[in-house]
């Protein structure tokens, strides 16, 4: 097989995914590196060689037909061994260097985060890591960010997940409020309690726990919602109430005593925590490096 053949495919089918992942030609032109007209050429010789129509082109628009769909959906592991393959010939004759722009969690990366990306940093220094803290998921590919840390279930199926973690999330309280409010028996009893909320998880109001029958949910009310889920542990250490929050923001308040844990063998939800990335990145060199070495590192 003609070596130059196969590469023209290849650059061929990576241009097809770059457009069809941002469903225009001039982006996904932006994104692989070459001109827009360069980029339609490329697709055109791909059609051309399929003798299929893999797009449905308007003015306005750039959208798969259902034969464009099922070659996406089919190419795109193809491009992907073959980036990592290349990726980690690459790795091992150079070294690492560049710049990756990583999204996470506000708290999560400041507090968790920071400390597991400095190692890296030290063994790299040719590489430089810009960290985006948000709780709002932001759009990896629209705002050009290599990578995220996420938790919980992911709402948008056109990335590509690695799951790196499971978080627990536990229910906690300080010393100070069980001794004035008593230490709630049952989860059934938190409906006594003040309860702080944090609105960004869901269901907001309702605390699922483990019983003998399963899964259940116990409502749950308070004078205090936020949504961070450090604001809420903060609250829960000054006494405020009950909070629920992942095991992470809770660990500092845990250690020094000002929160302890409750209901521990009744919890009943773990989140997992996934680096995510946008299938027209692919795994480089540098994010194969860095999701490697946070899952080392977990």
């Amino acid at each position: 097989m003609n070596v130059m053949w196969v590469m023209d495919i290849i650059v061929g089918m990576k241009t097809f995914a770059a457009v069809a992942a941002h469903k225009s030609f001039t982006e996904g032109a932006q994104q692989v590196g070459i001109s827009t007209k360069l980029a339609s050429k490329y697709v055109g010789q791909l059609e051309e060689r399929l003798n299929a129509q893999l797009f449905n082109r308007t003015t306005r628009s750039v959208t798969l037909t259902d034969t464009g769909r099922s070659y996406y959906d089919r190419c795109l592991p193809l491009i992907e061994q073959f980036d990592e393959l290349e990726g980690l010939v690459q790795q091992r004759q150079t070294e690492l260097a560049g710049r990756i722009r990583i999204t996470a969690p506000t708290g999560y990366g400041s507090s968790q985060l920071v400390h597991l990306l400095q190692p890296f940093q030290e063994a790299h220094p040719k590489v430089s890591i810009e960290l985006h803290l948000s709780d709002h998921h932001v759009s990896l590919v629209e705002e050009g960010y290599d990578l995220a840390l996420r938790f919980g279930v992911l709402k948008d199926s056109s990335l590509v997940a690695r799951k790196l973690m499971d978080m627990r999330i536990i229910c906690c309280a300080s010393p100070d409020y069980l001794q004035k409010n008593g230490l709630p028996k049952e989860p059934a009893a938190l409906s006594t309690h003040n309860c702080l909320l944090q609105s960004s998880a869901s269901p907001t109001d309702h605390w699922e726990f483990n019983g003998a029958g399963g899964v259940y949910t116990v409502p749950v009310s308070g004078n205090f919602r936020a949504n961070s889920p450090l604001a809420v542990a903060n609250m829960a250490a000054e006494g405020l109430g009950v909070g629920r929050v992942p095991l992470y923001t809770a660990l500092p308040f845990l250690k020094d005593g000002r929160l302890q844990v409750i209901f521990e063998t009744e919890e009943a939800k773990v989140v997992g925590l996934y680096a995510v990335y946008p299938p027209s990145r692919h795994l480089t060199g540098l994010i194969r490096a860095v999701i490697d070495h946070l899952a080392v590192q977990f």
